[in-house]
């Protein structure tokens, strides 16, 4: 079967990383999570304190800021490394990066950093990624663009699920605002804002579960694959 590129868009808490992870194993394909690249040069930003509303601070720093993929064999699961340590907990449950991360997603030379390495990454095809401008930007001749949403309040519900598993304690209320201030910045920034691609098949999963919506999918990908070969 003739390799692919899979770009995948949308809002917060959609479910996005989900659904890529589920078609690179199901595809055997290679997985790329952009948010989690974003998260990380927040993090890094934060930890040496660095005021990220200072383009040239920022633009001066990223030179040092090295970010790729491991696999944890205990978990089973991709992990995100900053300059080789392992922070995929810190990225996923620090509420500073939380809120910290659309601001810094905003900015046009963090973005041009990311997108580059994105576009490297997904040269030989093969490839499942998840963001917020892929089938904009980074792909725009992806052979198949998804655009995921659902409702703000459902995507609210299971980002407040997934915390508290983590461990986090906070309320429906403040996951709902974080939400909706992302959502705000991500569609209105001056660089790349989230959009859907025109060619981009839209899917709405606030009443489809995770195995319904790959399913939906898998069956894009299978007719794909029969047009190519």
């Amino acid at each position: 079967m003739k390799k692919i590129t899979i770009a995948i868009d949308g809002y917060s808490s959609c479910g996005k990383s989900t659904l890529a992870r589920q078609l690179a194993k199901t595809l055997n394909y290679h997985y790329v999570d952009t948010g989690a690249m974003y998260r990380a040069v927040t993090l890094y930003l934060l930890q040496n304190q660095i005021d990220f509303h200072h383009s040239d601070m920022v633009t001066n720093c990223l030179s040092q800021i090295n970010i790729s993929f491991g696999f944890d064999e205990a978990t089973q699961t991709q992990i995100t490394l900053l300059n080789g340590e392992n922070i995929e907990n810190e990225i996923r449950i620090n509420p500073r990066v939380a809120s910290a991360v659309s601001d810094v997603s905003a900015l046009s030379e963090v973005r041009k950093f990311l997108v580059k390495q994105q576009q490297v990454f997904g040269q030989n095809k093969g490839i499942v990624m998840d963001g917020r401008d892929i089938g904009t930007v980074v792909f725009p001749n992806a052979e198949i663009k998804l655009f995921i949403t659902a409702d703000p309040k459902i995507r609210a519900q299971r980002r407040l699920d997934e915390l508290k598993e983590k461990g986090q304690h906070t309320s429906f209320e403040e996951v709902l605002a974080n939400l909706e201030k992302r959502d705000y910045i991500d569609c209105n920034r001056a660089d790349s804002p989230l959009m859907k691609a025109e060619d981009a098949i839209e899917i709405d999963n606030s009443d489809l579960s995770r195995e319904e919506q790959l399913e939906l999918v898998l069956s894009f990908v299978k007719n794909l694959s029969l047009s190519l070969n």
